[in-house]
């Protein structure tokens, strides 16, 4: 039933989707119909910016999800959603210094807002403290190194294992000795590589890049595949100016997206519908997994044409923030309807 509602709904916005069960077959919507909103692409929505070559075609495929807000929430009415959004790109903008990523004053009142009303989770590339000390909220679950730690926030659903112990969720726990040594061996492969930075983020390793000359760019992943490629418990990923080092087990974002629906008790309900606002090649994990699920909205943050699964998109930042209090203002009013 679920199913043949979600296709009514993708054929009257004018999209075309397979049908295969299996996710790498899963094709992003194309060819959406953006009138929807009657916004005529300006009311809150992405102005397509003249100087990017390409992206009016790639919006045309991956639509403003500002535009099509009432689309979304007309799907979304009666059903549970579960926000879940990455943090560097999405929440706080990309700076040169990863230590200086600071989410706004209004984008942290937003996540509350939504919080109150959704269950939200953040699942970030970040050492999960490292992100719940940029974000200052209680009211949500914080996932951090991918996802390989996961923590639930007080009050709430407890957190526990497969083996059920209370608590964080860590895949990767046994690994924590070798990522700390393999942290000083990446330390000392890029020494003396000029603006080169070593972030720790406790079940992964950042090889931060942004602040290198150009011309070393090569020279550094060089270095870091040469020493990766010889641990055989470790792979490496790659993500906006940063080489992330992480160990090599079946676990990514798409697999903390469905750990935290299991853990909310919503991994097999059929009037679920996970939301994931996310910019980089690791969110496409979790976009992977929603479109398998032919229900959620997976939302790309980019302000450029780039490859995803994502259906819909918002250009930055600032656009999240408007969706986002969109959102909540949108619960709001629809829970005083029905008082």
């Amino acid at each position: 039933m679920m199913m043949r509602k979600l296709t009514k709904f993708n054929h009257t916005m004018g999209f075309q989707i397979t049908h295969s069960n299996k996710p790498k077959k899963v094709k992003p919507f194309s060819c959406p119909n953006n009138d929807d909103d009657n916004n005529g692409g300006t009311n809150g929505g992405s102005l397509i910016p003249d100087d990017v070559p390409g992206y009016a075609s790639w919006l045309a495929k991956h639509p403003s999800a500002l535009n099509m807000f009432d689309s979304i929430t007309k799907e979304a009415k009666g059903k549970k959603v579960i926000v879940f959004l990455d943090y560097d790109g999405t929440l706080s903008p990309i700076v040169d210094d990863p230590d200086k990523a600071f989410m706004s004053a209004e984008m942290r009142m937003a996540v509350r807002e939504v919080a109150k009303h959704f269950p939200t989770s953040i699942i970030s590339g970040r050492r999960r403290e490292r992100v719940k000390e940029f974000v200052q909220l209680s009211n949500v679950y914080y996932a951090g190194s991918h996802g390989l730690d996961i923590m639930a926030p007080p009050r709430a659903v407890k957190a526990c294992d497969k083996k059920g112990n209370e608590g964080a969720f860590q895949p990767a726990k046994l690994f924590l000795p070798a990522i700390q040594e393999m942290s000083i061996e990446l330390e000392d492969t890029i020494r003396e590589i000029q603006g080169a930075r070593i972030e720790d983020n406790k079940f992964c390793i950042s090889v931060h890049y942004r602040q290198v000359p150009p011309k070393d760019h090569e020279m550094l992943k060089e270095k870091v595949k040469s020493l990766v490629g010889n641990r055989p418990n470790f792979h490496l990923t790659e993500g906006k100016m940063v080489l992330e080092v992480r160990p090599s087990i079946e676990w990514n974002k798409g697999d903390a997206l469905n750990y935290l629906l299991d853990t909310l008790g919503f991994s097999n309900a059929k009037d679920v519908l996970p939301l994931y606002i996310g910019d980089d090649r690791t969110d496409e994990d979790a976009f992977k997994v929603i479109a398998s699920r032919r229900e959620g909205f997976p939302i790309i943050v980019s302000s450029i044409p780039k490859d995803t699964i994502a259906w819909f998109s918002l250009r930055d930042p600032s656009e999240v923030l408007a969706f986002l209090l969109r959102l909540a203002k949108w619960k709001k009013s629809e829970i005083h309807f029905f008082k």
